[in-house]
């Protein structure tokens, strides 16, 4: 007996990440009342960094999502203020992580809209956007920020194309046109490369300054939406459903996708499972929509590669989720992530996960250098074909955020004349995207239903901004006319009464005269 335990002893492979657990604060410190939206489009619903939390909710009228401060837990008001410039519900967000106070956001109104969230928070509805990025002509489900360029912004439609935006002049840079709709996307650790999973089953990888394919595979045989990550080394982690509507994961190799390094089937639900990956410890967290449960894995160069570590559950259905980025976490407790879960009554739910240790003293081998909120290239240097890691800090004396102005978009002197780079020489003008307008009312939107209209080119666009010139110089004429008219009538009956009265009165006259003789 002795002897089996000793060897099923030995099998169990040893991690300092296999005791860490959960344990949700109270309520009073968690946020509830909030109308988290009904979209049935696949998204996490919530974005979290080290000053705020973003929860997309239900909006008349169009499409919304709130933003607090993370020190304003309990109760929130219904009359909160909304950053509600969407037309239509909005589809995803995310933080810009060298900014904490810019967000992206996109809508089914098939627009791209970039944020300054004012400092203390919105106090007031925020209607207007640093910067409009129109170039899709269906709803645009994803949007990723580049994690070591300034100002980079991927977004992906369901016109099955992949646009990367240079924020800082309100432009598309390149355009990527994908066999289907985009699902889900994910920036490899330096942003040289991205994942994306698509609707017709395939993950595909892409160099996102050339818009070249580097390799593609269907990675799970259901029908229900995948979701991939890219890991530090080069792996890809994916989540999806095999043919039979079981839940599984798989990891790749990103130089050889024809074959799985591993797959694991994990059970019959059907909530689409998003994973969320910490580079420092190289833990990948599991959340599915729907579930009450959040496991966790260790990836490591030893096959099987993906080591089950442990997991969480409460009673619980989570709707959305949110994920701390590193350097928000409280070093004090040894907290190495912490997640933010929607609930369908309206509680967003705060559950730090921890690491038991006896001593206070900081864990150096939980929270190795992390990434900063640096940038480590600016736009035009990234674009040039410089690639670099993120910017590492120490989180030991706990991070303190560098010092930010406010982002400023800096337009060239006529994008509108300037095409949208190509990557492949032989597309054709009709495939090209819109370039990126600075108003919402020089553009007319494209209807809800999703079709779609043919994109005009420059020259059409410019001759479209004098007609409207013109329009406008002529409207302001008729005005002024009109104006002018009314007041020559106004002068012309009062010219009109006094004539008759000096009429009327010396036909009087005439006839007392006649009377008299």
């Amino acid at each position: 007996m002795f002897t089996i335990f000793f060897q099923m002893a030995f099998r169990i492979r040893q991690s300092k990440y296999r005791h860490v657990f959960g344990k949700p604060l109270k309520r009073d410190q968690c946020y509830d009342n909030i109308r988290v939206s009904k979209i049935s489009w696949d998204s996490t619903l919530c974005s979290v960094n080290p000053k705020y939390i973003a929860i997309i909710t239900e909006a008349a009228g169009g499409g919304a999502f709130l933003v607090l401060p993370l020190s304003k837990t309990g109760r929130v008001e219904r009359d909160s203020p909304l950053v509600s410039g969407h037309k239509a519900a909005v589809l995803d967000i995310e933080w810009c992580p060298h900014n904490d106070d810019v967000i992206a956001s996109c809508s089914e109104d098939c627009y791209v809209k970039v944020w300054q969230i004012p400092e203390g928070g919105v106090n007031k509805p925020l209607t207007e956007p640093i910067v409009d990025l129109l170039g899709h002509q269906k709803r645009v489900g994803v949007v990723k920020w580049h994690p070591t360029a300034q100002s980079i912004l991927l977004s992906g439609g369901q016109d099955n194309i992949i646009m990367i935006w240079n924020v800082g002049t309100g432009e598309a840079v390149v355009q990527i046109d994908s066999p289907d709709h985009i699902l889900s996307a994910s920036w490899n650790y330096d942003g040289s490369k991205f994942v994306a999973t698509c609707k017709d089953k395939m993950m595909r990888v892409y160099d996102p300054r050339s818009g070249d394919m580097l390799g593609e595979v269907k990675a799970h045989e259901g029908a229900k939406p995948s979701q991939a990550v890219y890991l530090k080394d080069g792996k890809i982690f994916s989540a999806g459903f095999s043919r039979m509507s079981t839940r599984q994961y798989a990891l790749w190799n990103e130089n050889d996708l024809s074959e799985e390094m591993m797959r694991e089937e994990i059970d019959q639900s059907n909530g689409v499972m998003f994973p969320f990956y910490d580079p420092d410890t190289s833990m990948i967290y599991l959340l599915g929509r729907g579930d009450s449960i959040i496991r966790y894995y260790e990836v490591t160069d030893e096959a099987p590669y993906v080591h089950y570590l442990s997991l969480y559950q409460c009673k619980d259905a989570q709707r959305g989720f949110g994920y701390m980025p590193k350097r928000g976490l409280s070093v004090n407790s040894c907290e190495i992530a912490r997640f933010y879960k929607l609930h369908n009554s309206g509680l967003c739910e705060v559950i730090p996960m921890t690491v038991p240790r006896k001593s206070e003293l900081f864990q150096d081998d939980l929270y190795p250098d992390t990434a900063g909120d640096t940038p480590a290239v600016t736009a035009d240097e990234w674009l040039a074909g410089k690639k670099s890691d993120p910017i590492l800090i120490s989180l030991k004396d706990e991070f303190v955020p560098t010092q930010k102005e406010q982002l400023k978009v800096v337009r060239k002197s006529n994008i509108l004349d300037k095409p949208i780079h190509k990557p492949t020489a032989a597309a054709t003008p009709a495939t090209q995207a819109t370039p990126a307008r600075s108003s919402v009312q020089e553009v007319a939107v494209p209807e809800e239903s999703g079709a779609a209209l043919p994109p005009k080119s420059p020259a059409v666009h410019k001759e479209i901004q004098q007609l409207k010139h013109v329009i406008g110089e002529q409207n302001q004429t008729i005005q002024d006319l009109m104006e002018r008219v009314i007041s020559l009538e106004k002068a012309a009956n009062n010219s009109g009464v006094t004539e008759n009265d000096e009429t009327l009165g010396n036909d009087k006259a005439a006839d007392q005269e006649q009377a008299d003789n």
